[in-house]
């Protein structure tokens, strides 16, 4: 039976996948734990009142209940020290829900599975009262219990402490979901890996990136193992260079304080990027089985060296004074909840290189900043020129694209003789680009599939330890240098391309840029 909107409804249905995945041996040790979806499951979002909350949780939460996808005895309950009713809550959250006409009678059975408590996150007593509240609603079943942590790091220790010694569920399971930033750098990130291992197993924490719940990126396994047509070009002989970029067309719109003790490096690259980068470059895995695909990962990441300071361009953006947009004639200097004089970049490329058999000399070139020209994210592969030419330089070379938002697409620039009596060339391109292709399909959203893959117990596309570590082995020397060194990057004008620097250097390193290529729209008939 399907859901209004076309999307599967039944829970086991989407289960399915996460079956598939377990090994047969798993599967019994599995089955009547993570899948008796009998049991109360209660999903408690610490940092209620935040944005994050308000923005991405609830919605999702919403999202998931309408379409069917939870289990049907699932509860929901609200944590912070806001003093709020589920009514507040519900108003505070409304415009954010993307309510439709016709369910409003399942809007409202959702509101009437909430509840809210109220306290601090450093006093044991109100999470003993939290506990006493989910204990109440548990009605004495073996309930599993899923704990959201959408708070800033800093109150991260305390609140597992506290959820440890006493919100854990007594008779079901307890999954921990944390964001990021998981630390500032590699010895902060480890204190907070042994903190984490000291109160729970591997496998009841979910490091959330949300890059790795994006359609395309969960595409880049299926691309690459599932296509022989790619597989035997996936090397240093055919593969020019790499390059993988985000874009946002916005500055820190008056978020400057947060984004500042960060900055794009920490918010961007070494997370959503260096995860696409590790899918795109390992090995094949085993078996589609979460651990084997993270070995994958972990084991390439560990084959990339730190990145040296002469390998990156820095930019922060400065204002554009002939800009019609007001916010667009504002500098990142300008936001008055950022820094005097702060040096934080706010656009970073960086030259990364792959010491094994696959990959040794290709630069995979990660680029990413705010108030850029357009938003935009993108896997670039570009391969070599064609040896033995006899087109006269004219033949320009082959890409496939693999965009993830906005407008998820795959495609292949091409050349071909142009139409006509003339033996001219010209690029063009194989498009699949999911709006046509699948045009009534609506994709979840990459919080959708991360959550239910929580409850599920489906661990693959979240970060484990060893990766996290590796990850900021290869950025903190970069990071510990720029802030030593108080390193200025390159102004750049809001809504530019970024500095014409990071052009030079992406050029240096084996990616042409040409301009002259002209995506033709198809026409919808």
């Amino acid at each position: 039976m399907a859901s209004p909107n076309g999307r599967r409804s039944s829970t086991e249905d989407s289960l399915v996948y996460i079956r598939r995945s377990l090994k047969s041996e798993e599967m019994d040790h599995l089955e009547g734990t993570h899948f008796d979806f009998s049991f109360p499951h209660v999903f408690i979002t610490l940092g209620a009142s935040g944005d994050l909350a308000k923005k991405k949780i609830y919605p999702t939460l919403w999202w998931l209940f309408r379409d069917n996808l939870l289990p049907k005895t699932t509860i929901f309950f609200g944590y912070a020290r806001s003093k709020l009713t589920v009514a507040e809550l519900r108003e505070k959250y409304q415009k954010y829900m993307k309510l439709k006409p016709g369910e409003e009678e399942r809007y409202e059975e959702f509101w009437k599975l909430n509840h809210y408590v109220a306290g601090s996150y450093d006093t044991r007593k109100d999470f003993e009262l939290l506990n006493q509240e989910l204990e109440r609603h548990e009605n004495g079943k073996n309930a599993h219990r899923l704990f959201y942590l959408a708070l800033p790091p800093s109150i991260f220790e305390p609140v597992t402490v506290h959820i440890k010694n006493n919100c854990m569920g007594k008779k079901g399971w307890t999954r921990i979901i944390i964001e990021k930033p998981f630390g500032r750098d590699a010895v902060t990130s480890q204190q907070l890996s042994d903190h984490l291992a000291s109160l729970f197993k591997e496998e009841q924490i979910y490091r959330i990136d949300h890059y790795l719940g994006k359609e395309m990126v969960q595409n880049l396994m299926t691309l690459r193992f599932g296509n022989k047509i790619f597989s035997p070009t996936w090397n240093r002989d055919n593969i020019a260079s790499v390059q993988i970029t985000f874009k946002e067309p916005f500055g820190t719109q008056g978020r400057g304080g947060y984004f500042d003790e960060f900055g794009i490096i920490r918010d961007v690259m070494q997370n959503h990027l260096l995860q696409i980068l590790s899918l795109f470059a390992m090995e094949k895995p085993a078996s589609c089985h979460p651990d084997d695909i993270r070995n994958e990962k972990v084991k390439v990441l560990k084959c990339i060296t730190p990145v040296d300071v002469d390998d990156v361009v820095l930019g922060q953006y400065v204002g554009n004074p002939e800009a019609v947009d007001p916010d667009e004639r504002l500098g990142y200097l300008q936001d008055t909840t950022v820094p005097e004089n702060s040096n934080t970049p706010t656009y970073a490329l960086a030259v990364l290189r792959i010491n094994n058999e696959r990959w040794d000399g290709v630069p995979f070139i990660l680029r990413c900043g705010k108030a850029l020209n357009e938003r935009k994210a993108e896997v670039r592969v570009q391969y070599q020129d064609v040896p033995g030419d006899i087109f006269d330089g004219k033949a320009k070379r082959n890409e496939l694209v693999i965009r993830v938002q906005p407008g998820e697409a795959l495609y292949i620039k091409m050349m071909t003789k142009s139409p006509g009596i003339t033996f001219d060339m010209e690029e063009t391109e194989l498009d699949l680009t999911y709006g046509n292709r699948y045009k009534d399909l609506k994709l979840p959203d990459a919080y959708e599939r991360l959550i239910l893959d929580v409850f599920c117990g489906s661990q693959m596309h979240f970060v484990r330890s060893d990766e996290l570590s590796e990850a900021w082995r290869i950025f903190t020397p970069l990071l510990h240098r720029i802030e030593n060194e108080k390193i200025r990057p390159i102004s750049y004008k809001h809504g530019s391309r970024g500095p014409k620097e990071a052009d030079e250097m992406a050029k240096h390193n084996n990616f042409m840029y040409y301009g002259s290529y002209k995506w033709v729209r198809p026409q919808h008939h």
